[in-house]
């Protein structure tokens, strides 16, 4: 079956992957980061209306290093599942299809994002 002399497929590792398509799987990634996200936030809901007892130990959590990355991560999924979403909303009317308009707004949904991730971490969380 295996033939040395039979030539091989190209895999992933030979193509260099276009940010279109590392934009596809990350949207796709983020929608199922903030459905983690949104069992989170039901738990700490469940928490404040069960008392204080429970309310601190899972605000602690949270508030703990791997809380906080957690949280951040969380975040920057939802400004990148907002931005990509709001990018197949052109596409739906029919624009931004050409190579050049997807690589541009592909790059805009990712600047997007962090700056909105840091702007909600340092302005509004942060105060």
């Amino acid at each position: 079956m295996n033939d040395p002399g039979r030539p091989l497929s190209p895999h992933l590792s030979v193509y260099r992957w276009p940010i279109t398509m590392t934009l596809s799987i990350l949207h796709r990634m983020t929608g199922a980061g903030l459905s983690v996200g949104l069992l989170v936030l039901a738990i700490w809901l469940i928490s404040a209306a069960s008392g204080k007892t429970a309310y601190d130990q899972v605000n602690g959590l949270l508030q703990s290093g791997v809380g906080r990355v957690l949280l951040i991560a969380c975040s920057f999924a939802f400004f990148f599942h907002l931005c990509n979403g709001v990018r197949h909303l052109f596409w739906d009317t029919g624009r931004g299809f050409e190579k050049r308009q997807a690589n541009v707004s592909s790059w805009i949904v990712v600047v997007t994002s962090i700056t909105l991730t840091l702007a909600y971490w340092l302005v509004i969380a942060g105060s």
